[in-house]
């Protein structure tokens, strides 16, 4: 937890710094085309939290000014839910075994359209909704489903850069779970 704490403290520093350099407002140009490539880091929530501490991925999301203000959003790219390693210590009269495990990791590719919405001086609200695309089974033996995605979020963009954190919901198969996301993107007009 304290390196995810970190993790998150140095995106911020990362961004304050490139915010910093370039405070003009970004509102998305009415008929304009963006593309953008952003790192993605979350904390598991849900089922995802009982075999999982963290998420790590990468997104590319293409973004359409619809006016200056509104903004229609496709992204997609790769999650990788990292396994747990988990220990249990056996004992009996003579012995103590102890055997250590590491976890499956879960690999999601997302797919989502979205909206957002510049409410001023950079500031956002956004929602996507889309499917994700379990890679492997969780769980050797089960099966791969594909889940609903839904993502609230809000964020900052300028000229470049783009910080955003949402909270995604994966919902389906009697098998829920989500994340608490933070995205950090770098964006260029197309």
């Amino acid at each position: 937890m304290k390196t995810m704490t970190k993790m998150i403290a140095s995106a911020f520093t990362a961004v304050a710094i490139f915010i910093g350099t370039n405070v003009k407002a970004q509102t998305t140009p009415a008929n304009a085309l963006r593309f953008g490539v952003g790192l993605e880091a979350g904390i598991p929530t849900g089922n995802a939290h009982d075999i999982s501490k963290f998420e790590l991925g990468g997104t590319a999301r293409l973004q359409y000014g619809v006016s200056n203000d509104l903004a229609l959003t496709l992204t997609s790219g790769y999650y990788n839910f990292f396994g747990k390693t988990y220990t249990s210590s056996f004992s009996n009269n003579t012995s103590t075994t102890t055997v250590t495990v590491k976890g499956r990791s879960l690999g999601v590719v997302p797919v989502k359209a979205g909206i957002k919405a510049f409410v001023g001086d950079g500031f956002y609200f956004a929602g996507e909704v889309g499917a994700g695309f379990e890679v492997h089974e969780p769980v050797a033996g089960s099966e791969k489903n594909t889940k609903l995605i839904l993502a609230p979020g809000i964020g900052y963009a300028t000229k470049s850069w783009d910080i955003g954190v949402r909270y995604e919901n994966f919902s389906g198969q009697s098998n829920n779970y989500g994340l608490v996301g933070l995205r950090l993107a770098y964006g260029f007009g197309l």
